[in-house]
Formats: C-alpha cells, structure tokens, sequence
C-alpha cells in the first residue's frame, strides 16, 4: 500500500480541529492519552522548573502546551503543524493562557530550520509517526536535540511498534480489542486502516537508541501500555 503524503495527512487534520480540541473525547483511539499527557508535563516541570521557552511539534489544536501551562506559567510558545486550522485553534487557545509570546509555523518537521540551543522544552504527541525512513528520524532527532538549551528535554507521546515480531502482533491484538470494546468491530478496522495507511511507527527502544546517537545524555521510559508508550530524553 502507498503512504499518505504530506499533503494527504495535512487534509485530514485540517478536518479534524473540533475533535483534537478535546483531549477526553477526541483521542479515544489514542490509549492513555490522559495520563501520558500528564507524565510528560510533570516529567517536563521536574527537569525544566525554570523553563522560560517550549515547542509543540505536531501541536494539534494545542492541548500539551496547554497542560504544560498549566503546570509552567507564561511561557513563550512555538507552535508547529501541517494544518494551518490546527495551528489558528492552538494559537488561539495558548494566547488565552500565557503572557508569553506564541509563535506559529505551518510545515513538515523535516523541512523546519530550528533555533539552536533555545528551547528548554520540546513536547511531540503523536507526530513522529508519521516520519517514513531511517535517514528522516534521525535528521529530525538531531534537529530537536540541537534546538534545546542544555539540559533541556525531549518528551514524547505516541503511537509505537515493538521489536519482536510476535510480541509485536500481540500487541496489536490487544489493541484490536481495545478499540473493538470502545467502538466496535467497524470502527477497529477503520483505525487500523488510517494507521496502515497513514503511519510508519518505530518502536520505542529504536528511538530511546536514536537518542543516544544524536547526543541526548540520558533517556527515560515514562509509560507504555501496548502499542502506545510516553518517554523521552535529556540534552
């Protein structure tokens, strides 16, 4: 099957505003959400409780810059997305809750220059699975290491794939059952069309590793729970 493209993926989140913006009810097939959500904000805080600066890759409509807000007041904001709707929701939505400055940028992660040694915080929930190659992740990877200030972190949300082949298709099983339980046996294989088509995800010890190559001094494992873990890394 041939991927989506930039484009494809940009369409569709362009029609998706409305439900992005809520986390409870707009992530249903994204399981644990809420409390990966809440992990990486609390994560963020104890390394960065001085944090004056962060960026939201794939902000969406702008929830994890909002929780991060909610947990470090009045930071300035760097919002980046395909959907330009996506990103006029967050920039509304964050300009309402910090008096720090909100900057927004429309592209594809892989095409962005970024500022070196300037955020203290990046936060990416599930976007970087929509990176296809080797030579994508790790360009991206360096990219995000490069634009932090020193001890500065990386934290991720998002969609993953395990390493083994059988623990792999167990995985998927249980999430098969998990969507069918909230939806339906329709609305699993609609999920998991979307993810065949759309996604290229990677597991999670791939990019912990990938971390360490591009020059991330420490890694951590927040949460996992079938094919969904939250983790990060330190510059």
């Amino acid at each position: 099957m041939n991927k989506s493209t930039v484009n494809e993926i940009k369409e569709r989140f362009d029609n998706e505003v409305e439900r992005f913006s809520n986390l409870e009810t707009g992530q249903v097939a994204t399981m644990d959400a809420t409390i990966s959500l809440e992990l990486i904000t609390c994560t963020a805080r104890a390394l960065k409780p001085d944090a004056k600066t962060i960026l939201d890759l794939g902000c969406g409509a702008g929830n994890y810059t909002l929780k991060m807000l909610s947990k470090i007041p009045d930071l300035n904001c760097t919002l980046i997305d395909l959907s330009l709707p996506m990103l006029g929701k967050a920039y509304q939505r964050v300009s309402e809750v910090t008096s720090g400055k909100v900057d927004c940028i429309q592209g594809d992660m892989r095409d962005i220059d970024l500022p070196k040694n300037h955020f203290d915080i990046i936060l990416t929930g599930a976007a970087l699975h929509h990176l296809r190659e080797d030579y994508e992740w790790e360009l991206v990877f360096q990219k995000l290491y490069d634009s932090l200030t020193p001890g500065g972190c990386l934290l991720i949300s998002d969609l993953i794939t395990q390493d083994h082949e059988e623990v792999n298709a167990l995985v998927w099983k249980m999430y098969a059952k998990y969507l069918t339980q909230n939806g339906g046996s329709a609305y699993q294989q609609k999920v998991f069309d979307y993810i065949e088509k759309e996604d290229t995800p990677r597991s999670m010890t791939y990019q912990l590793d990938l971390m360490k190559k591009v020059g991330f001094s420490s890694t951590e494992i927040l949460h996992k729970n079938a094919c969904f873990g939250a983790f990060g890394g330190i510059k």
